[in-house]
């Protein structure tokens, strides 16, 4: 197992702007105003061949003007607690704060090794910023800039000498490839909650108010042998409302999470029933080509006499048609109702999207579909198809080879996929398929002349 390394601080001090610098990401949002980081965000990073996995954490404040201060204490307070090693970043430019006494008087109990970065020092002529925070009784300081790197590669040195040696997870499965999923939806319809009742504790902040998460978090977990990791988002906003540079990062790195998973668990308010917004919100998977499921979440608080189940299944599958094959499931994060069913929907849908078929079965499946139902003419001329494989997985796609590809009517691809789905069972899982040009080869049906 990697050592964690946390970095805390009080807010605006820099510390997400060290985190993107370390991991050689952009992956915590930086601004210049405090609090903009709420939730614990988790990089690797690795520094003369020695990895580590990095915690950005939300700013710490001892006071409760900030909606989020307290959860944002409990944050810091637990990422301390799973640390290796902590860093403590220091505001070079700002000086000493009341914030930075409390925080050094938290980590005098800690066991574990601390060092202590004063950022904002941009050159060695600035240096001579460090001098008042040896009041704090600190007996060495780095000085750092998160921004230009000045004084960081010194830093990373002594830290991966500080961290311990790597202990061997005997729970890990190393012959196991690990599951990305992308948990995604409006705001407030319980993302949060979901992924807090899965991992058994309070990992991520939960509030009524939308826009609680702003990153995109992730979080590793082991179910049965299966390692996971989930990936939390802020919640999706209509353009019309989103207006704040901040809200409009965040929604694109929700997008971009949707990049980076396998499967992406789509979750709906089922109280609020089936919204333009969650069917927006689906079409951006769709487009992404990863795995998608439903999971109608709140189901505790539906109303008994309304349409139900089967109503808003029906009401998801004939507003969001695109994603026929995405399974549905009700849950409910609060209470855990069907929540360890998600875990059976993720691994059937996986196995689908990581699949790969034979080129000889799916070049019968061309020629019997061909068979079945011709192509039509095109300018007079009939389209023909030579030759078809699969070219890759995640998702499945396919190649077929025609004479003429631009010719290839939207309705009868759909044809096409939909017999590819009937003939390897492949139903729930994105499908990709793709025309290519290609003459002087045999046509599908039609036999070699000797």
């Amino acid at each position: 197992m990697k050592p964690i390394v946390a970095i805390v601080g009080r807010p605006n001090v820099g510390k997400s702007a060290f985190f993107n610098r370390v991991t050689r990401t952009r992956n915590a949002l930086v601004d210049n105003f405090p609090g903009v980081t709420r939730d614990r965000n988790l990089g690797n990073a690795v520094w003369d061949e020695t990895e580590f996995t990095l915690v950005d954490t939300g700013g710490f404040v001892d006071s409760d003007e900030d909606d989020f201060a307290e959860q944002i204490r409990f944050q810091v307070r637990h990422a301390i607690e799973d640390a290796d090693l902590i860093i403590l970043v220091l505001d070079g430019k700002g000086g000493v704060s009341p914030f930075d006494t409390v925080l050094v008087d938290m980590l005098r109990s800690v066991t574990k090794p601390v060092l202590y970065a004063v950022n904002k020092i941009d050159g060695l002529e600035q240096e001579k910023q460090l001098y008042e925070f040896y009041d704090l009784g600190l007996d060495k300081l780095y000085p750092v800039s998160a921004e230009h790197g000045y004084g960081v590669p010194d830093f990373l040195d002594d830290l991966i000498t500080a961290l311990p040696t790597p202990i061997a997870d005997p729970d890990a499965s190393e012959d196991r490839e690990v599951i990305s999923l992308a948990v995604v939806g409006r705001p407030n319809v319980g993302k949060s909650s979901l992924i807090n009742k899965i991992l058994g504790h309070q990992r991520l902040l939960v509030s009524d108010v939308p826009g609680t998460t702003r990153d995109a978090i992730d979080s590793a977990h082991t179910v049965a042998g299966q390692p996971y990791l989930f990936i939390d988002t802020a919640g999706i906003r209509r353009k019309g409302k989103v207006s704040r540079k901040l809200e409009k990062f965040s929604i694109i790195k929700a997008l971009r999470s949707l990049e980076r998973c396998d499967v992406a668990l789509i979750v709906i308010d089922a109280a609020e029933g089936v919204t333009e917004q969650d069917v927006g919100i689906a079409g951006y998977a769709y487009d992404r080509k990863c795995g998608c499921i439903f999971l109608l979440n709140k189901w505790d608080l539906v109303d008994k006499d309304g349409p139900g189940a089967k109503g808003l299944r029906e009401q998801l599958q004939m507003n969001a048609k695109f994603l026929g094959f995405a399974p549905i499931l009700t849950i409910s994060a609060r209470t855990g109702f069907r929540v360890n069913k998600i875990f059976d929907q993720v691994q059937a849908v996986y196995q689908q999207y990581s699949t790969r078929v034979g080129t000889g079965q799916v070049n019968r499946l061309f020629e019997q579909a061909i068979a079945r139902n011709e192509p039509p003419m095109q300018k007079g001329k009939r389209l023909k198809f030579y030759y078809a494989t699969q070219v890759t997985s995640k998702p499945p796609t396919f190649v077929c080879f025609v004479n003429y590809p631009e010719a290839v009517h939207f309705s009868y691809k759909r044809y096409l996929i939909n017999q590819i789905r009937r003939g390897t069972g492949l139903d729930r899982t994105p499908l990709r398929l793709m025309f290519r040009q290609r003459t002087g080869r045999i046509e599908f049906g039609k036999k070699k002349r000797r």
